[in-house]
């Protein structure tokens, strides 16, 4: 985005300049993506403490009325902001590649991907430790073939993302157009994360069903909320596998525990043996 506005002339009507204000502002443009009010209030409280929330809120708007931000609404609740700019080729009427490499469904195709991408290397790195820490063969075996589930579809999304970088060359380098918290590194990063602490096999399956049941509604919900696209269409699709995942780990932790409640109810209780010893005598 180029010709942003001058921000050391800016100040509210009737208001004066604001260290506070522009220490914000400087941060928010530092970053890349829609954020959040809470987002910013976040990353502000890391440089500064000292500044409220409601300075960060009233700033935030304050960047919407000054056309510095664009407030953008996804359906989940919250407002989002966005750098808002104007590029050369906008601002003089003349149509090149830039504007059409910046096309939104372009941008949210590729940022889809991404996602998509993220989150099928963090669910790879999920199965795979998964695997090498289950006891029992069965769900060992449901890990690894899920692994390897991971491993195609990765390859498959990775394919579908070289080939949109060779439609348009230059759409990698375009700023981030959809950025969600969280998702960013893999939907799968923190149950991962969680299996190196020490997991019995019932507790790896729990994981993995929560981390495809918040998979599945992620890829869903924003899926169905935003405009036919290509993007709408690579969510939807990742949701559906998503939930084939889901139901196949739902239906072994089941297998599991009745397998477990079998075992238990087949071994002696304890001092059952004691006890014939004892009437034998």
């Amino acid at each position: 985005m180029n010709n942003l506005p001058d921000l050391s002339r800016l100040k509210p009507d009737g208001g004066k300049r604001s260290s506070k204000r522009e220490q914000i502002v400087n941060v928010f443009l530092r970053q890349e993506g829609h954020l959040s009010a809470d987002d910013l209030v976040d990353l502000i409280r890391r440089e500064d403490h000292r500044i409220s929330r409601a300075t960060v809120y009233r700033t935030l708007q304050w960047m919407v009325d000054a056309g510095i931000a664009r407030k953008v609404d996804f359906g989940e609740g919250r407002f989002r902001f966005q750098i808002y700019g104007t590029c050369e080729e906008c601002r003089t009427g003349r149509h090149g590649s830039v504007v059409e490499i910046g096309h939104s469904d372009l941008l949210f195709a590729r940022d889809a991907l991404r996602i998509a991408i993220a989150t099928e290397r963090s669910g790879l790195e999920f199965y795979s430790r998964a695997a090498r820490v289950a006891r029992d063969a069965r769900g060992r075996k449901v890990f690894q073939d899920l692994a390897a589930e991971e491993k195609e579809h990765l390859g498959k999304l990775e394919g579908r993302y070289r080939e949109l970088l060779a439609r348009e060359p230059q759409l990698e380098s375009r700023p981030t157009f959809l950025f969600f918290k969280g998702a960013a590194n893999g939907l799968f990063a923190e149950g991962a994360d969680r299996l190196l602490r020490g997991v019995n096999d019932q507790q790896a399956l729990l994981i993995g069903i929560r981390c495809e049941r918040n998979s599945h509604r992620f890829f869903k919900k924003y899926g169905e909320r935003f405009e036919d696209s290509e993007g709408k269409q690579i969510f939807l699709e990742f949701a559906d596998e998503e939930r084939a995942h889901l139901d196949l780990l739902v239906r072994e932790y089941r297998a599991l525990v009745k397998r477990q409640g079998r075992t238990r109810k087949a071994l002696p209780r304890h001092g059952s043996s004691a006890s014939h010893r004892a009437s034998a005598r």
